[in-house]
Order: C-alpha cells, then structure tokens, then sequence
C-alpha cells in the first residue's frame, strides 16, 4: 500500500481534499468549527466540532454527496494572503483557527486558501480546482481529543482518502480490505492468540494459550541464538526507584511516559519504562578488566510505558510489553566488532523470518530541540560520528532521521514494512557514552588505569507483543509450523473403528514434543476438516482404514488440497526436519 505522505502529488491531493471535506460540512452544519486537516500515510482526516452531534453512516453519505457536488462544480482554489488582523476577523466565529492564528506569534502575513465560499487557513500547496479531487472516499468517523489532550475536548475525526483517478482509488480500497482481513486484533480473536478487557485495563493484552504458545517458542527462538553470541540473560524487577532514574537521566526527559510514582515507606517506586538502568547495576556489581570485555547482558524483560488510552491498539502499542532487551559493555575499540555482529544477528532472524522489507536509519537528536536530549554537545558529536563510521565502514546502506534518537545517544533503527503496508520500527542498536559516565561504570585497561566503557543497547525482536502482531499480519496467522500452535490436528475418519489408530498416532507425535490436537468429535469429516483449515493448523491427518490397515499416514498441509501418504516414521521425519530446520 502506498504511503500518501512520501508521496507529494498524493499529499497535495489529500490535504486539498481535507478542504474539500471542511467546505461539504460546513455547508451542512453552519456551526462546525474547524481544528486541522492534515494528509497522513492513509489519506487525510480533518477534526471537527459539530457541538452535541456525533457523526454516523448516514452524515458520512450525505458529506460525501456534498463533497461530490462541489468537485463537480470545478471551483478554482486560490491562494489568498492576510495580515494578522485581517485573519483574525475572518476566522472570528472559529475558536480553533484563531487559536492557530495566536500560535503564529507575530507573523505579519497569514496564508490561506479559498474555494467558492469556504476560506481555511494553510500553507498549502493545493490542487487548482476541486474538480481535480472527484476520486475520494470518506472511510470512517472517530473521536479525537483536541491538540491530542485528554484533557481538552473530544472532536470528530472524519478520514478519507483520494486519487486522480478512479481506478487508483479502487486499488487502494482493495488494499485497505486486504488490511483489515489482515488486522492483527481481528486474527487474534479468531484464533484464540490474545483478549483485552476493559476490566483488566486498556492496553494490556491477555495473552490466551494459542498465543502464549507462539511466544514461548519466540522467546526459546531468541535466547538461543544469544547464547550461541556470548550473551549472558539475567532477571531485574520491573520496578525502581525514582533515584535510579533520576542517576540514569530518564527521570528528567522521560518521566511523562512513565507511570505515577508509587509511594512505599520511605521509596518512590516506578514501574520500569526500561531496563537499562538495571543492567547498569548488573554490570556495576563486579570490577572489570579489559579483558572480559565484552560484557553482554541479555533480558527478556517487561516494561511498562504510559500511553494515552486512544493510542493503545492491540498488541502493536501496548502499555506492558515485553522486551528483547540487551546491553552490551566494550572497550572503544570494540565498538565495530560489537556493532557488526548486531547488525549480523538482526540479518540472521530476519533471515529465518522470511523477512525482506526493510531498510536502516541512522536516527540522530535535532539540534534544533535540544531539550529533548542530554545536553552535552561533545558526547553527541562523538556517539553520532563514531555510529556513522562504524555503519559506513559495515557498508549498510542507511538513511538518517534527524529527531529520532534516544535523549541518551543515536541509535541504527530497522525500518520494516508490514504485510498492510506501515513502517513498524523491530530492532533496534543504539551507542551511548552517557549512561556509564552516569553510573561511574569503570574497568581496568593494560595500564592499570580506571577508564569508562561505551555500552551498545540492542533489541532485535524489538517487544514480543509488536513483533507478533507484525507475524499475525504477515502470515495471516498461518504461522509456519515451528511457531503453529498447533501443528498437527489428527482426525480419525470413523471413531468406531479408526479412533485407536489415531490415539497411537496421537501419542507417537506427542511423545516426540509435536503439538498435536486429536479431534475425536462426533462430527462429519468435512465439517471438521473445513474446522481445521479455519483454524489454519499446518497439517490435517485423516486415517481410515487405508492407513489403519497400512500403519501410514494421509495428511493435507494448510493450503493445499491434495492430500499425500507416507509411513508413519517417514512422517514423523519429514515433520521433525520442518520444525528444526524453520521450514
């Protein structure tokens, strides 16, 4: 699916007809106020207050006739430039572009756009005429807080999307279907992955047998392939100390994505955003020499971020999550070496996971808001540069996004693109010089003398919880048969005289660590063969009296409709060769 905002014809396109949508309801509601409209990845939206009303299906097709009606009618859109007075008399009955107007400090001209006898503000570019925007479609209506502020009003967010041509934006609904039959919360449920409840609280997933199953095998998948890197795992508690991150730095630019502060006796306790602290800690605890370094320390570990109630989704933006977390302690001149077998290891699961996709940032801090980072220009200028030239020496091809690193240092982000077409951040590799310098972390050099090591932070399934939504999306939850949770669903084809032979098979699979169902219900073959492929296990056996009489095996793969027989030891073979080897 293409991304409308890197797009800048689509962009234009869109935003225009975000205009196009404000002109349609205010010819409808004469008292909608207006906050923005924007064009985004999916198209465009614009929040509106329409006082007491809440939009439905039906205001949505009335919208839509008007909007049709006024691209038919070809209105020129002109750019129109006023002083600050001017806008402010023009936008009087509109609290919200006055607002915006005030935002704008003392600019002495104010761009705006008119089309027939609707006036917004923006900078613009637009389209020339509203007959250029007659492909669109209004998607859906939601809710949304003013200036993205719980605190402030909830606003209607109608979104849409529009094309040049008809044909391009039947493409692209197709592509939205194929989105939603792809939505990793709708697959969930289906499937019996993971719930939510409100009572339990919002964002944070339950995750139900089937899933549970499927991250147990990703996080076996994982610590192995650390092990076999040298890495060492341990468990930290997924609280701390307010002190702990004030030493650390996060108390001071990250403390608003944290949760409140818990008082206990004399503590203030924190659910942990994150682990490195403790893995400083872990580190601090014995003295160091140069030559055990490196020092790789592993965990899987949960962390807790305060997100606002409307950003929650799923399990692909959760507030508990659970990290592929590691810190990495080297000498300087280890930096390479440690960095290329990072990046090694992220190319070796991508590898297993089938995963081609993607693309390197190098994400850096914005000089320009400083605020957001750790103030110390040297430190940025040596952790940038030394980043750059380990990447360019590894010969990646990488781009650069300036504002995108941690408040701590730069960090190699892997850009990844999902099955529905969103850039979805997995793994991650990050260089800080701070965090040691603020734990006093030290080991030995040849000489004797204490000296600071550089710590690498990596993750490479980045959290369970996105990196199974990512897998959902991507398979459609036919997950390849190591990951299945089940594997094999055996279904006798009469219980009366078939169901023993599936029981010895049953116990032959299981004793050999298969997950295996057998399904001895009193059902029609087909009805539970239709079952079977719903629920999108990899193999279906069906034995009868062919393979009763034989000691073989039938099996159908998801998928496919033709149906193969082997012995039962030449199956079990072929079965257990799929499963290690990630077929």
């Amino acid at each position: 699916m293409i991304d409308i905002k890197k797009d800048e014809n689509l962009s234009i396109l869109n935003h225009s007809c975000a205009h196009l949508l404000a002109h349609a309801v205010k010819h409808l509601y004469k008292d909608a106020k207006f906050w923005v409209g924007p064009a985004i990845s999916e198209g465009f939206y614009y929040d509106i207050d329409l006082g007491d009303r809440v939009i439905s299906v039906d205001d949505l097709e009335k919208i839509t006739k008007e909007m049709k009606k006024i691209a038919k009618s070809d209105k020129l859109i002109k750019k129109i430039e006023l002083s600050k007075e001017e806008a402010l008399e023009t936008f009087k009955d509109d609290p919200y572009k006055i607002s915006l107007i005030k935002e704008m400090g003392d600019k002495e001209i104010i761009s705006a756009y008119k089309q027939d006898d609707f006036i917004d503000l923006c900078k613009g570019p637009h389209v020339k005429s509203t007959k250029a925007l007659k492909h669109f479609k209004l998607l859906k209506v939601s809710g949304a807080y003013y200036k993205g502020d719980s605190k402030n009003k909830v606003l209607q967010r109608i979104y849409g999307v529009c094309y040049p041509t008809s044909e391009e934006l039947e493409e692209h609904l197709k592509c939205l279907e194929e989105a939603k039959e792809r939505d990793h919360r709708k697959i969930g449920k289906d499937l019996d992955l993971f719930m939510t409840s409100d009572l339990v609280g919002k964002g944070l997933p339950l995750w139900l047998p089937n899933g549970a199953t499927v991250r147990c095998e990703l996080e076996n998948y994982i610590r192995e392939k650390e092990i076999k890197e040298g890495y060492h795992h341990v468990y930290t508690p997924s609280l701390g100390s307010v002190d702990l991150y004030k030493t650390s730095g996060h108390w001071d630019h990250y403390k608003d994505d944290m949760f409140p502060v818990m008082e206990m006796d004399s503590e203030q306790l924190v659910l942990r955003p994150m682990n490195c602290p403790h893995h400083m800690l872990v580190y601090k605890n014995h003295l160091h020499s140069y030559r055990d370094l490196p020092i790789r320390i592993g965990e899987l570990a949960p962390d807790f971020r305060y997100e606002a109630s409307g950003a929650v989704c799923g399990l692909e933006r959760v507030r508990q999550m659970c990290q592929n977390d590691a810190h990495l302690f080297v000498r300087p001149d280890q930096i390479k070496e440690e960095v290329a077998k990072v990046v090694n290891l992220i190319l070796a699961v991508y590898e297993d996971f089938h995963i081609t996709d993607y693309e390197f940032r190098l994400s850096l801090r914005d000089k320009e808001n400083k605020e957001k980072y750790f103030d110390d220009d040297e430190m940025w200028e040596k952790a940038e540069s030394e980043l750059r030239k380990v990447l360019t020496e590894l010969n990646l091809n990488f781009y650069e996004a300036k504002g995108e690193a941690a408040f701590y240092g730069p960090k190699l982000d892997v850009q990844i693109k999902s099955a529905i077409g969103h850039d979805v951040t997995l793994s991650t590799c990050q260089l800080d010089f701070l965090l040691p310098e603020r734990f006093d972390l030290t080991y030995t050099d040849e000489h004797g003398a204490k000296v600071r090591p550089v710590v690498i932070h990596r993750a490479i399934l980045g959290t369970f919880d996105r990196f199974m939504a990512y897998l959902i999306e991507e398979t459609k939850g036919a997950f390849p048969t190591w990951l299945a949770p089940i594997q094999v669903n055996i279904i006798p084809v009469n219980n009366e005289y078939h169901l023993e032979y599936a029981s010895e098979i049953y116990n032959l699979l299981k004793d050999n660590n298969i997950r295996v169902k057998l399904d001895n219900r009193d059902e029609k073959l087909g009805y539970k063969m239709r079952e079977s492929v719903t629920h999108k296990i990899p193999f279906a056996l069906i034995l009868g009296d062919k393979e009763k009489e034989n000691k073989t095996i039938s099996y159908r793969k998801y998928g496919t409709e033709e149906t193969i027989t082997l012995s039962k030891e030449e199956f079990l073979n072929f079965l257990l060769d799929i499963i290690k080897n990630k077929k």
